[in-house]
């Protein structure tokens, strides 16, 4: 136990705040303007980059006033348990909302194709074979080519696992007390998310100009860009969130036994490699 948490009361309950209103707000004019824009409002774009822009100042008010609290020595052992039982279910919730995407491709690949190429369909679609990737029926669809694993999604393997490893370097070096070592490799961990998301935003410039791969490419374009452009959200907010803790590392507000915003942090990260590793075989090899 640190000496703050010695001293911290019982159990700290914050005062009525402000930002979960503003967050809500926030995020409705965020949806508002992202529903628009995909209907071709001219001023939707607009609307939806104010939105994300207000979101982002009320995460960093709100985070920023929760350090604030832990680093005054508000928070006890129990207000620590709180909030490792919250990260724990949000990753749960996040696990969800992938699995309802892998479910998604699941059942359009397995079960939904077939059936629309089975004999009782063959009047409406007489001659769709139920490809995955393919023109779709009566030529619904411009031809494209798939997405195959070689070379980026690869490369793009290799590098969160490696950024995995160097992460629990950077933890098994902070609960030793080796301060400059887990910066470092902190910093490495972030350096390879902010590489593995280059290499993405390249992916999808190859996909549009030279394989015709599109958002309208039919179900295996829409299931593609849905689960790897969600992961790379996902992985652009981890690399966001190690940046703040590396940041709070180099102000000292860790010590090797209390750092839950660290582990946190590498949580989510080690969540995001898990369900890439997924994505990989499911979306790039089958």
């Amino acid at each position: 136990m640190s000496s703050q948490q010695a001293k911290a009361p019982h159990y700290f309950v914050p005062g009525p705040s402000r930002w979960p209103l503003l967050a809500g707000i926030s995020m409705l004019v965020t949806m508002i303007g992202a529903s628009a824009w995909v209907n071709g409002a001219s001023w939707a774009p607009y609307v939806n980059l104010l939105g994300i822009l207000m979101v982002l100042v009320v995460l960093y008010y709100w985070f920023g006033e929760a350090i604030h609290e832990s680093e005054s020595g508000l928070y006890s052992e129990r207000i620590d348990l709180s909030y490792r039982w919250s990260m724990s279910w949000f990753i749960f919730s996040e696990v969800m909302f992938f699995a309802a995407f892998f479910g998604a491709l699941f059942y359009a690949r397995s079960i939904s194709l077939p059936w629309l190429a089975d004999l009782d369909h063959k009047v409406l679609w007489p001659d769709y074979t139920g490809q995955w990737a393919g023109t779709g029926p009566a030529g619904t669809i411009e031809s494209f080519n798939v997405m195959g694993p070689f070379p980026i999604p690869t490369i793009n393997t290799l590098l969160l696992l490696t950024s995995g490893v160097t992460l629990t370097f950077s933890h098994h070096a902070l609960r030793a007390g080796h301060r400059r070592a887990t910066s470092l490799w902190l910093f490495a961990t972030i350096l390879l998310g902010a590489i593995f998301m280059g290499f993405q935003a390249y992916e999808y410039i190859h996909a549009y100009s030279e394989l015709n791969l599109k958002l309208t490419s039919g179900i295996y374009g829409s299931t593609f860009f849905m689960l790897t452009g969600f992961h790379g959200f996902h992985v652009t907010m981890g690399a966001i969130m190690l940046s703040v803790v590396l940041y709070r590392h180099l102000r000292g507000h860790f010590t090797p036994t209390n750092h839950f915003a660290f582990e946190g942090a590498a949580w989510y990260w080690h969540f995001v490699d898990v369900v890439w590793l997924g994505l990989y075989v499911v979306v790039y090899w089958l």
